[in-house]
């Protein structure tokens, strides 16, 4: 059940602030302010591009296409799916950790305050590639249970690597939004009997749900762009399976940019509608970046 505190005249009044995200939404409103032209114009640049290099390669423009034609499904399915699926289970794992880790910042316990600030510093300002290298080279490549042995994927190992700075950033979005509820809710709730827990729980929280939600998809955003980190550790996602499509086809210089020019714009047109949800969510909620 959730309650929310109705004033009184003993009580000061209390107005919800405007949540300013520890994470600015920068991103997200540079992504959304792009015109929608941008799309169509790039699709036009990477078919135009064979016609552009067909000069200087070996390579004609039709069996340019032809390659495409072929090796896209495979990039789609396999590759692109791949990328959303680690980037869902990073942004759960990296949630759940995030949101324990920013409750563990406004403790009333000194020791546990200090423990969570100590993370949320150390991987909010770690690179992601060196964590994602750590990671890789830490956990093992199968568990044993019982009799039985346990493969780890890569992909599974990337998952977790990825949640370490993702809970971090999440945690900070947690402790600000807890901080922004003003201090009369605290106390209202306190003459009111409820406990710590209670209030937290059913007063605090269910105000501070709304204000994380657009920090929270700006984040799935950068998580999203963030997963071709992986294809340096060997994870088979989009860019490791263009790789090796074009080391199929003979590394043609031609095959570059209209292979890597679709990963742009698959995650250009993934991504650029959450930037556009965000910003509209921003301003339903009166958040202010």
């Amino acid at each position: 059940m959730t309650y929310h505190i109705q004033t009184t005249t003993d009580l000061p009044v209390m107005l919800e602030p405007k949540y300013r995200a520890p994470d600015a939404l920068g991103f997200s409103r540079w992504l959304a302010s792009m015109p929608v032209w941008v799309f169509p114009v790039g699709l036009a640049l990477l078919l135009a591009w064979p016609t552009v290099v067909q000069a200087q390669t070996v390579y004609s423009t039709d069996r340019i296409i032809g390659i495409m034609a072929k090796w896209l499904p495979l990039l789609v399915t396999k590759g692109f799916l791949l990328n959303v699926v680690i980037s869902f289970f990073t942004m759960f794992f990296g949630t759940i950790a995030g949101l324990f880790l920013g409750l563990g910042s406004v403790s009333n316990i000194k020791l546990i305050r200090v423990i969570s600030w100590f993370i949320v510093q150390l991987f909010r300002n770690s690179p992601w590639l060196v964590l994602l290298f750590i990671v890789m080279l830490t956990l093992p490549f199968e568990i044993k249970i019982g009799d039985t042995y346990v493969p780890v994927p890569d992909w599974m190992k990337a998952v977790f690597g990825l949640s370490l700075p993702i809970m971090a950033n999440l945690a900070e979005i947690v402790r600000g939004a807890i901080k922004s509820v003003p201090s009369a809710q605290w106390e209202a709730a306190e003459s009111l009997a409820f406990t710590r827990r209670q209030i937290l729980w059913q007063i605090i929280l269910p105000q501070c749900f709304k204000r994380m939600i657009p920090p929270w998809m700006n984040w799935y955003a950068i998580m999203t762009m963030a997963t071709p980190l992986v294809s340096l550790l060997g994870v088979a996602e989009l860019v490791t399976l263009s790789r090796q499509a074009m080391e199929a086809e003979g590394n043609n210089p031609s095959l570059l940019v209209p292979f890597y020019g679709f990963a742009l714009i698959i995650f250009f047109a993934y991504c650029y509608p959450i930037a556009r949800l965000t910003m509209r969510l921003e301003k339903k909620f009166a958040v202010k970046g």
